[in-house]
């Protein structure tokens, strides 16, 4: 298990590279699975159940993915916030 000490940020660069590098996954995928699936079978689920899904509805689908895993991340990555300078608060 990795430190969690290696798992704090202080600058946008280390966020973007601690979620790049795949340590927001454990807790934003269930979230994304979840409410992408619900979203999808709300938004898509006639035109892919119908069969007549297009790229730009595969892409929508993508997306309704993409938006919880990233916002799940976020959520994530703002508990692990490290103070810029010692004695200040995140």
């Amino acid at each position: 298990m990795p430190d969690p000490a290696d798992q704090r940020w202080r600058s946008p660069t280390e966020a973007v590279w601690l979620l790049l590098r795949g340590a927001t996954v454990r807790t934003a995928a269930p979230t994304a699975l979840t409410v992408g699936t619900v979203l999808s079978l709300v938004n898509q689920g006639d035109t892919v159940l119908g069969g007549d899904a297009t790229p730009v509805t595969w892409l929508r689908v993508a997306v309704n993915y993409l938006i919880p895993f990233l916002v799940a991340s976020i959520g994530w990555l703002s508990a692990r916030h490290a103070p810029t300078q010692p004695g200040s608060s995140p």
